[in-house]
């Protein structure tokens, strides 16, 4: 057979072109995936959503039937019922048998338009509650029936959200893991049960393995170390033997003894050609053997390593010697032709020539990667120790391809991933370097497999081709790539064509891949570095399995970390391109072929293919889990499961018909099974698994669109049991939904009977609405209705199965008539309830069909019906009569059956006495409906064609009649006012939107103004309001003026706003400000929008508003104080004192208003009115509401507007004596006040010894009170000393101006005595309460015993001790400091709360400290006379001189401070001036000799700088801070050569001035003496060790002059001191000025 009929027939060779057949036992075969369609590249899991189960409908609250007192009665029995509604539909709730259902019928809010292009509703003022908070449909007078819309409880499908699902739709199987295209899960981390089924069914090949792996085997053969599969097994051995096994394991032949190839070591690659004749295989020491199977007994081509004199040479290429082949193929078709790669990391292409036999035959091999050991790296690049990680030469497909004759091969190197063509001539193709996505210190792992093009029976969907394209999978570490080889045709026929190489997709595993293989053309495996096969879809990069192969052994070797052990994390742990660890290889033990894998072991080899999806299911049967069967078969019918692992094709259409016939097979299989397992034994099965299998089969049979199956089949299992409930209610979801629209008669029949039982009718009627009614047997349907009162779904049924809308609503009608005679109903209050409840359906049913919609479900009605429906409708109601329906019949619907003549309009009449405001909001609704429009094609369709009476009729309605009817009818006599208003609401809202098709006369608009201001409940207040806000908007009544006192009393404050707006009556515009309760806080921005200049108001318009503001005045404040005084200050501020007057009796209220004025939060200032009395007026009120606060307000407010006499009273009576004293001293009695402050200091001396003295039960209270007493004593004392300084400034200032010297003898001047009272107050005070506090006893408490004990004073004296002598520390600190002060001593603070400056005390001056003596004098004189022994004198002095003692300590603190501080500075100065400068060169910038550093001249510098520096040492012993200077060379500097600065040390270093050139430094140079002062600012280098210095003769090189004395400027420019001065010189400057760089100038 020729190679090109193998090819066809087998599929590639050495590749997976094609699947083998899995034969089962029932005859069934699984088909191969390779050859398909194709998938798009994101083919992703299709997983169905999971909703949450839809609970059954909890029946929403009872609709209210109007104002009728009828309907209001069977309002509250049936809010009284909805009370026990349950959850699941009433079902254990008041009986509901012969009723429909309730919540049918709801209303809900809806400002959308009815209709496509009609008109808006009219905007509500408010939005009305949510109906699921209130029971009741009908609107009531609370509830704004013309801001609402009807709308029943069924909705369409298409309309509202997705349907609530059935449990059939949750998650697969959960033991279906293989369904799941979730990430790989390490197992610690879930508890997913595994399938039943086994992921891959292995053989263990027992003959093969006794005959390889048994002791003799190794003992003859060697250990296997690599694998290779294609026709036969070949294995090679650690002897250098090549053992071939066929697959029924009879070993075919053993290559390799007796020839040279088992002297060249183990086997550590091998090689089978495309057609399978020729092996090839590469040993340790390098040499690689080619045989042929049909002459095996010595190689057909041998291919030595590199002779060690070709490799010094280097005129042939070839392997070094004794290094190991790791990677060996062929390519294309040839047998002659190899590539291989070593563990050195070279590569080579061996091309045999044409002859006859081994020794005819010459090889040619050419180095195409890599560099020989002993090669040289390119110039300015260092070579990374690298290896060949994976090789592989692409393999031929079962269709000619080009690169079938080029030779491509894929190498994968530690960095590059490089595809080359060897022939003709070894050539690159594509590069790609290491993916960013590869961790850093990851395992240092490579591999790579190749998929070579093969035919399709189906043309790829994307492309269009036939034939699939060439792909490469490679990765390294954890990162797997695929790339696709694209051809791309050359523009010149002889020449081949090109290659575009594009990565398609990337994928990343949870740890490091050490082997890759393709299973087909779709599936890929892949073997991690702990041993776990992984399954990938191509396209989806869907991980579908996940399998442990630990316990197979698999067989690896360590071939990379010798040449790769540069490259591990140890060498650089901060180097990201480090690996962690260099894996063991696995690819020679990781094959295969055909679908299969093989897996060479340490012990044995095995061979595996994955299960198919016959496998699965019939896995899942066997282990009696039969809805995971059905689960599953349904996922690989929908795709959805992993069809390409499982051995599925792609195209849907195969795939169908391969699974559903199993599919159908399972399902039958299962139902026979459960229901006779349930026969046997009732409890081996309960409802919940008939209830998941009834679920399961629904989804599987909705799947495969089936549903015959499902009705005729599933559905007898369950009715024979007696089990069609669970069935039934499993169906209900399909319908809601859609899913499912005709349902046979016999099953409709079975789910009414099921549903009315439960008392599930509304879920009945809900499902009866979304069935197709053509497929429905409406005889039966409609019995079922009327028998069971369901009549959402008669009238559905009805309109849609036979295009009727008049039966419906007269059926509705007739409920009406036993429930309006004369206001009565005769029958039981039950069955009102249940005739009230169903006419009340005639509402929404109305809005519907008037409206063009289907009733129940919202979905729209066909052009043509909803034109039929409407004209009927309009008919029966607007007709005038009444009619006898069916036509043709005798039978006359009649309103008043006991009275012998119909009224007018009877229907319409019935329908309005009923509940005349949900029909007046039915109507709102469809006026908003085009059909009610005069248009041509309405009167034109009327005329033209042949219709039916009551589609005449109906087409001529239009707004105009309507409204007509409706104001005749409902008249004063006939209907009361809590009726009439909803048609006077009606007609106002609908005037405004439809002027062009509505006309009333002026006293009809005029009474419907009257009728909506005489509302009969405050309910329907807001709502007649803006009803007349709609009607004022397009009618000006006449006399509007004599309707406003009506609308006063009706409370339509906008309405009388807008009026005295438009008439400009500003006066009763802020009134009714008022007025309005509502609306109250917005009479501030009214007030300041018109009473600002630019409104242009009258003055006697001004007059009208400040005339209601004083009117209101108490109100106004009330509202908001801050806001009504900052409108007043604004606009009148003359008003403030009267509107404080009306709040009189709330002085909160003043005291809020006037700190708004006086004090306002953005301003620190005062406010702009200064008016004396509002001032006083507040500070009096402060002083009742914020004590603590009007010492500082007075010392802000001029003097001028606070009178004394008027505030003194107030401040004593309240206790703010600070303030007093403040204001005191303003007005200039210094001495009264401080007479004042002394004799409040002795009240609270009083105070203090009465609490020392009384008995306080809690001794913690007792500690608090003193507290506060000794702080009020301090605060005193503080402005006692405010008072002091003050008046010693002021005195001092005027005798300064004066020219006055203040007086040097023993008088004491004014604030002299001031002084002197506040010191001997406090410490008279501090002395007496001291005394108190040490003498208070102990408390003497008895034992129980008789005994007594002691307890420490219950006052913490301690702490009081200390804060009384504070006080006089204090008074004596500010004393010195204000006696002690210059003149400029700055002004006391302006609160004397603050305690005074206590600063570092300055030196006294003469005049300063005689007051200080003079104080001091009189005070011990005073203390003398007035203490009574030595002691308490001795008291005195000591608080005296602790003041003194303080101030010490702060003094010193402080020194110590700036000590610390200026030691820091000095420091970093000093060590700033140590550091050198450095120049910019090393060279002289005149002369351009090197100065400093390697190869300088003038010989031995750092020799001669060891010298300099030891004759500066020892002169520094003899400078007593005198700066001699010493030259570069030892000698002494002259004068004007440099500007000195001070000196710092005794190395002569030093700061100085900036040099005159660009340099902005400073300069570091040497002192010397009686330097000049001149602009030259350049210093001699000290840093000789940069240059040679004047150096002797005999340290010198003589042929070297000597470098002589530098300068180092500013600017950094260096200079030899030779060089500079005959620059300088030059340009006529000299150096007389000093040094000056020629280049900076």
């Amino acid at each position: 057979m020729s190679l090109s009929q193998d090819r066809e027939d087998n599929g590639p060779p050495g590749v997976m072109a094609e699947e083998l057949e899995v034969a089962r036992a029932d005859g069934q075969s699984s088909s191969s995936s390779d050859e398909d369609t194709l998938k798009s590249n994101q083919d992703e899991d299709h997983v169905a959503d999971i909703l949450e189960d839809d609970k059954p409908s909890i029946d929403s609250p009872l609709p209210s039937t109007g104002p009728s007192s009828i309907a209001h009665r069977y309002r509250e029995l049936l809010e009284a019922q909805h009370e026990g509604t349950s959850e699941d539909g009433a079902a254990d709730a008041i009986s509901r048998s012969a009723a429909s259902p309730r919540d049918s019928m709801l209303s809900v809010p809806d400002d959308l338009p009815s209709v496509h292009g009609s008109v808006v509703s009219s905007p509500g003022s408010s939005r009305p509650p949510s109906l699921a908070l209130r029971p009741g449909l009908s609107p009531t007078p609370s509830f704004r029936p013309f801001d609402q819309r009807f709308q029943s409880r069924i909705s369409s499908p298409y309309l509202s959200s997705p349907r609530p699902s059935s449990p059939a739709f949750l998650s697969a199987h959960s033991r279906n893991v293989s369904l799941s295209s979730q990430l790989l899960l390490d197992p610690g981390d879930t508890e997913t049960p595994s399938p039943p089924w086994e992921v891959v069914r292995w053989t263990k090949l027992r003959k093969l393995n006794g005959q390889v792996f048994s002791e003799a085997g190794r003992r003859n053969f060697g250990s296997p170390t690599c694998l290779a599969v294609s026709a036969t097994i070949v294995l090679g051995t650690s002897k250098g033997i090549i053992l071939v096994f066929d697959y029924n394991q009879n070993i075919k032949m053993i290559i390799g003894p007796g020839t040279k190839a088992v002297e060249s070591g183990p086997i550590t690659a091998i090689a089978i050609s495309a057609d399978h004749t020729t092996i090839a295989g590469g040993h340790a020491n390098g040499n690689i053997f080619t045989w042929d199977t049909a002459r095996a007994a010595r190689p057909f081509l041998s291919i030595p390593h590199l002779d060690p004199a070709y490799l010094l040479n280097k005129t042939a290429d070839g392997h070094v010697p004794n290094v190991k082949i790791t990677h060996l193929g062929f390519l294309g078709t040839r047998h002659t032709a190899l590539v291989s790669a070593d563990d050195r990391g070279m590569a080579f292409s061996h091309l045999a020539t044409r002859g006859t036999g081994a020794l005819g035959r010459t090889v040619k091999t050419s180095r195409i990667l890599g560099r020989y050991p002993d090669s040289k790296p390119p110039p300015g690049k260092t070579l990374k120790p690298s290896t060949v990680l994976a090789f592989a030469a692409l393999p031929l497909g079962n269709v000619e391809m080009a690169t079938d004759t080029m030779g491509l091969t894929a190498m994968l190197t530690p960095y590059l991933l490089v595809i080359v063509s060897t022939t003709p001539i070894a050539q690159t193709q594509h590069k790609s370097a290491r993916p960013k996505e590869v961790a850093a210190h990851s395992a240092m792992t490579g591999c790579l497999a190749w998929f070579p093009g093969v035919k399709l029976k189906v043309a790829d969907p994307v492309t269009g081709s036939r034939i699939s394209k060439v792909k490469l999978v490679y990765c390294w570490s954890n990162v797997l790539t695929v790339l696709d080889v694209e051809e791309v045709a050359s523009e010149d026929k002889d020449k081949p064509p090109g290659f575009k190489f594009r990565a398609r997709s990337r994928w990343k595993c949870e740890e490091p891949i050490v082997a890759v293989q393709w299973l087909s053309r779709s599936v890929l495996t892949v073997l991690t570095i702990s041993q776990r096969l992984i399954v990938l879809e191509d396209w989806s990069m869907r991980m579908t399995e996940a399998y442990d192969l630990i316990h197979k052994h698999i067989y690896h070797v360590d071939l990379f970390s010798k040449q790769l052990g540069a490259l591990v994390e140890q060498l650089d742990e901060e180097d990201p391109s480090m690996h962690g660890v260099v894996a063991d290889a696995f690819y020679m033990s990781f094959k295969t072929y055909k679908g299969r894998l093989f897996l060479l072991g340490f012990n044995d080899i095995s061979i595996g293919a994955l299960s198919n999806w016959a496998d699965r299911l019939i896995a899942l049967m066997e282990n009696g889990d039969y809805v995971g069967a059905i689960k599953l078969a349904t996922s690989y019918y929908t795709g959805d499961a992993n069809k390409l692992t499982v051995g599925l094709p792609e195209d849907s259409q195969l795939r169908h018909s391969m699974v559903q016939d199993k599919l159908m097979e399972i399902i039958s299989a299962s139902l026979k099974y459960v229901f006779g397992q349930r026969h046997k034994n009732k409890d081996s099965v309960d409802d919940s698994h008939l209830r998941e299998l009834a679920e399961t089969c629904f989804v599987a049979c909705r799947s495969v669109e089936d549903d015959d199956f499902l009705f005729d089949e599933v559905y007898e299992w369950y009715e024979d049991a007696g089990f069609e409930g669970i069935f039934l209610e499993t169906l209900e979801p399909y319908i809601l939904d859609g899913s499912i629209k005709a349902v046979p008669p016999v099953v409709v029949k079975a789910m009414v009977g099921h549903f009315v039982s439960k008392g599930w009718e509304s879920r009945l009627e809900e499902m009866i609405c979304h069935m197709d009614t053509t497929t429905l047997d409406l005889d039966q349907v409609t019995l079922l209705c009327k028998q069971h009162r369901l009549y959402d779904a008669l009238l559905y049924v009805w309109n849609q199965g036979l295009n009727d809308f008049i039966t419906p609503l007269v059926d509705l009608l007739s409920l009406l008539v036993p429930l309006m005679q004369n206001g009565q109903y005769s029958g039981s209050s039950m069955e009102a309830e249940i005739y009230g409840v169903n006419a009340l359906k005639i509402f929404p049913y109305l809005s519907y069909v008037l409206t063009g919609r289907v009733y129940p479900t919202g979905e729209p009605l066909a052009e043509d019906v909803a034109q039929k429906a409407k004209a009927e409708l309009y008919w029966l109601l607007f007709s005038g009569k009444s009619i006898t329906w069916p036509k043709g019949s005798t039978r006359r619907l009649l309103t008043r059956p006991n009275q012998s003549q119909e009224p007018s309009f009877p229907y319409l009449r019935l329908i309005l006495n009923f509940d005349a405001a949900s029909f007046l909001s039915v109507i709102n609704e469809a006026f908003e409906d085009s059909f009610l429009n005069d248009s041509p094609e309405k009167s034109n369709g009327s005329s033209g064609r042949d219709l039916p009476e009551e589609q005449i009729f109906g087409l001529t309605v239009d707004r105009q009649y309507i409204v007509s009817i409706l104001t005749e009818i409902m008249n004063p006599a006939d209907f009361s006012p809590s009726e009439t208003i909803y048609l006077d609401m009606f007609i106002a809202r609908n005037l405004p939107k439809y002027q062009q098709y509505l006309l009333f006369p002026g006293s009809t608009l005029t009474k419907v103004l009257v009728g909506l201001c005489k509302y009969p409940s405050g309910d329907l207040a807001e709502d007649a309001q803006l009803s007349a806000e709609y009607l004022l908007s397009v009618y000006q009544p006449p006399d509007l003026t004599d309707l406003i006192p009506l609308l006063k009393e009706a409370g339509f404050y906008r309405i009388l706003k807008r009026i005295y707006r438009g008439d400009k009556q500003y006066g009763k515009l802020i009134q009714t400000y008022f007025e309005d309760p509502d609306d109250q806080e917005a009479v501030f921005t009214c007030i300041d929008v018109y009473l600002r200049p630019q409104a242009g108001l009258t003055r006697r318009q001004i007059q009208d508003v400040h005339q209601v503001i004083k009117t209101q005045s108490a109100e106004f404040v009330h509202l908001n104080p801050a806001t009504a005084a900052r409108t007043i200050a604004k606009h009148a501020p003359e008003l403030h004192q009267y509107v404080l007057d009306s709040v009189r009796a709330e002085p909160d209220l003043q005291y809020s208003y006037l700190r708004t004025i006086l004090e306002p939060e953005k301003d620190t200032t005062p406010g702009r009115s200064t008016e004396r009395d509002l001032v006083e007026q507040y500070v009096r009120l402060m002083c009742q509401f914020d004590p603590a606060h009007v010492s500082d307000y007075v010392g802000l407010v001029q003097s001028s507007n606070l009178r004394l006499e008027q505030l003194l009273p107030t401040m004593e009576e309240t206790g703010v004596i600070d303030a007093a004293v403040i204001l005191m001293a303003k007005e200039g009695q210094i001495q009264d006040a401080m007479g004042r402050l002394l004799k409040h200091l002795e009240t609270l001396e009083s105070a203090l010894q009465g609490l020392l003295a009384g008995s306080q039960p809690n001794a913690q209270d007792a500690q608090e009170s003193a507290e506060e007493l000794v702080h009020a004593l301090r605060k005193f004392v503080l402005v006692g000393i405010w008072l002091c300084q003050g008046q010693t400034k002021t005195i001092r200032a005027a005798a300064g101006r004066r020219g006055q010297k203040l007086p040097a003898g023993d008088t004491l001047s004014a604030d002299e005595n001031l002084w002197l009272g506040l010191i001997d107050a406090s410490v008279q005070i501090t002395r007496r309460l001291s005394s108190s506090l040490q003498d208070l006893p102990e408390t003497v408490l008895p034992f129980t015993n008789g005994a007594t004990h002691h307890h420490p004073p219950r006052l913490d004296t301690d702490k009081l001790l200390t804060l009384l002598r504070s006080l006089v520390q204090t008074t004596f600190t500010a004393l010195l400091t204000s006696t002690s002060a210059s003149s400029s001593l700055p002004l006391p603070s302006s609160t004397p709360n603050n305690t005074p400056s206590t600063g570092p005390v300055t030196t006294l001056g003469v005049g300063t400290n005689l007051s200080f003596l003079r104080i001091l004098r009189a005070f011990l004189t005073r203390a003398a006379a007035s203490s009574p022994n030595l002691a308490d004198l001795r008291a005195v002095l000591a608080s005296v001189f602790s003041a003194y003692a303080y101030e010490e300590s702060i003094l010193r603190l402080s020194n110590r401070l700036l000590e610390r501080s200026l030691f820091v500075s000095v420091e970093k100065a000093v060590e700033l001036r140590q550091r050198g400068w450095r120049s910019r060169s090393s060279t002289c910038e005149g002369c351009g000799r090197r100065v400093w550093g390697p190869g300088v001249q003038g010989g031995k510098v750092y020799e001669a700088w060891e010298e300099r520096e030891e004759e500066r040492r020892r002169l520094s012993t003899n400078r007593k801070g005198r700066g001699v200077g010493v030259g570069l060379g030892g000698s002494g500097g002259r004068d004007g050569e440099g500007r000195g600065g001070d000196r710092v040390d005794d190395d002569g270093e030093e700061y100085t001035g900036k040099g005159k050139g660009k340099g902005k430094g400073l300069s570091l140079g040497v002192r010397e003496d009686n330097q000049s002062e001149g602009d030259g600012e350049g210093k001699q280098d000290p840093r000789e060790e940069l240059g040679g210095e004047e150096v002797s003769p005999a340290q010198t090189d003589h042929q070297q002059p000597a470098l002589g004395p530098l300068v180092l400027l500013a600017c950094r420019h260096i200079y030899h001191q030779s060089c500079l001065g005959a620059l300088l010189t030059k340009d006529g400057s000299g150096k007389e000025s000093g040094f000056r760089c020629p280049i900076d100038g």
